[in-house]
């Protein structure tokens, strides 16, 4: 960094609009939309798509409800012209659907668009002519009515040659490039001259489109740019505001945003921000930021992941795994603190309600995405995010301390592995921790058991292999199974809690349970588990893991 940017850069001056309404306003509706992925995003990749891949795009942009797509520049590319009389030719272009084509302010380039783009039933044709200061000063050495009589000969121009085409409705589009940087009152200038050459009026619409060509301000400002122009703009109510951000300062969005609320009727941009720099508006962000307050975008994001694959393929760009709605990793919580959100948030709602889940700003069900990869599991995750994964997996449902225990030990695993576990990863080290120690090789296998009635309420046959395979026969009394079962034993194993739960639904669903337990002179508790398809015989592969774990650890203790 410079020691004293200050003596290089110098802060974009603030606009003066007294009694500036856009701050109490709120959005109410969608925008129209115009993608511009066939053209700013096309000009902005390391390989322009070719004819196939522009098609494509161009069909899934339909597909999602694109209304506006501009889908060129043919006057300073072959393979434009091309795509574009293929469209119209081939009446590719649904009725409902309005192509756009952009060019410079040459008259040789403005005679090539109209011809690329003449007999389509509606078309849009995009003037566009830089204007700040910088611009007119370094690059063009114009000044400002020179300008002005530019923009108004080449309008005339425009119209002069449309209406040789009556059988397409034709729309002007006059975009004062870098208008974000310009002064307002030269902004306005050029507007307006646009305005008054075109004759805008009823059946003569035309789009004014304010673009933050670099983005040089906060969003603020931009805002108070587009209130500023709405409020002067002439013939306004045949006039549709639009607005062109960039992302150069990440506000893209903001910008975007707040242009709205300002009087913005419409907006620019690409799927996933892609374009020149720093990148074009975010359409997709920004369609969806509307859907989470309630306001349909009218586009279709229901399968989210197609959209980005087709993005991918067209433009030979990866989307960003935190990229917000679409990122392989914008539902997936580690922390542990969200996971227990999360799953309380889940556990809370019921059909029918308001999406309320902590950190999840949006149902991913709306987005064809899945609830599998919300909660990932990694040495920063907690208790709750484990529960989560096990109950929604494995419908095993583990009381509270006992999160608290298994909680520990995922992390133990996770800081030696130093890598995520997957939920396949997690049931199989709960099976190694509670279920094994009762499997065919663990340490108390169940072999089988014998209930009978006895003095202190219920007897015990049980009959168990070692892990050396040695066969035991037990007998033992208590007031029930459990308290029986530990008797056999012959440990003095306290039992603190007991839970029995259903695993899954139905005649084949097995009995889940679990036991709490605490060995004298051993510090805490542990934990036991079995499953099975009978409940008592669940209950006494519980006791018997609670027992084999507490041998284990005090094995090792001692070594």
């Amino acid at each position: 960094m410079i020691d004293h940017p200050e003596t290089k850069y110098r802060p974009f001056p603030p606009v003066h609009l007294p009694g500036r309404q856009w701050p109490t306003r709120t959005i109410a509706r969608a925008p129209v939309w115009l993608s511009t992925d066939l053209r700013d995003g096309n000009q902005a990749l390391f390989e322009p798509m070719n004819r196939d891949r522009k098609l494509r795009l161009f069909d899934e942009l339909v597909r999602l409800g694109f209304k506006g797509i501009e889908v060129g520049f043919p006057a300073a590319s072959r393979t434009d012209f091309d795509i574009v009389r293929h469209l119209v030719d081939q009446r590719r272009i649904p009725d409902d659907v309005t192509p756009m084509v952009i060019t410079q302010l040459r008259e040789d380039l403005i005679r090539e668009t109209v011809r690329s783009i003449r007999g389509a039933r509606r078309a849009i044709v995009h003037f566009y002519n830089a204007i700040a200061s910088a611009w007119r000063r370094v690059v063009f050495g114009m000044s400002v009515p020179e300008i002005r009589r530019m923009v108004e000969h080449h309008v005339r121009l425009l119209r002069t040659l449309t209406d040789d085409c009556p059988e397409t409705e034709w729309v002007l589009q006059y975009s004062p490039e870098t208008f974000c940087m310009a002064e307002l009152e030269v902004s306005l200038q050029m507007c307006n001259t646009a305005i008054r050459a075109w004759d805008a009026g009823p059946g003569r619409p035309v789009i004014i489109n304010l673009p933050t060509t670099v983005e040089v301000a906060t969003p603020n400002v931009f805002a108070d740019q587009i209130e500023w122009m709405n409020g002067r703009i002439e013939r306004r109510e045949h006039v549709v505001l639009s607005v062109h951000p960039h992302n150069d300062r990440g506000t893209g969005v903001a910008c975007a945003e707040q242009a709205l609320l300002a009087g913005a009727e419409r907006v620019e941009g690409c799927l996933f921000g892609n374009g020149e720099r720093s990148g074009n508006l975010d359409l997709v962000t920004l369609a969806l930021n509307l859907y989470t307050q309630g306001i349909h975008p009218g586009l279709d994001f229901s399968d989210i992941a197609a959209v980005a694959r087709v993005a991918e393929e067209c433009t030979a760009l990866p989307i960003h795994p935190r990229h917000p709605y679409v990122g392989d990793l914008v539902f997936t919580a580690f922390s542990g603190s969200h996971q227990d959100a999360i799953a309380k948030g889940f556990a809370a709602r019921s059909e029918g309600d308001f999406w309320e889940v902590p950190y999840l700003p949006i149902d991913p069900h709306d987005l064809g995405r899945t609830y599998d990869s919300i909660v990932r599991v990694n040495s920063q995750s907690g208790k709750g995010g484990i529960a989560f994964l096990l109950q929604r997996d494995r419908g095993v449902v583990m009381p509270r301390r006992m999160q608290v225990e298994f909680g520990a030990i995922v992390q133990k695993h996770a800081d030696a592995s130093e890598t995520e576990l997957g939920s396949d990863e997690l049931w199989a080290l709960f099976s190694r921790t509670y279920l094994a120690p009762t499997a065919e090789g663990g340490s108390l296998v169940y072999r089988g058991h014998r209930l009978f009635d006895a003095e202190a309420g219920q007897g015990i046959e049980l009959e168990v292999a070692d892990g050396t395979g040695r066969v035991r026969r037990l007998c033992g009394t208590g007031n029930g199974p459990i308290a029986a079962t530990v008797d056999a034993l012959g440990v003095p194993l306290r039992i603190d809690g007991y839970e029995e739960r259903s695993l899954g639904a139905g005649a084949d669903a097995q009995a889940f349970a679990v036991v709490e337990a605490a060995l004298p002179g051993v510090p805490g508790t542990r934990y036991g588990a079995g499953r099975h398809a009978n409940i008592v015989v669940a209950s006494i592969l519980a006791v018997l893991s609670a027992a084999a774990r507490f041998a284990s650890s005090t094995e090792a203790a001692a070594v």
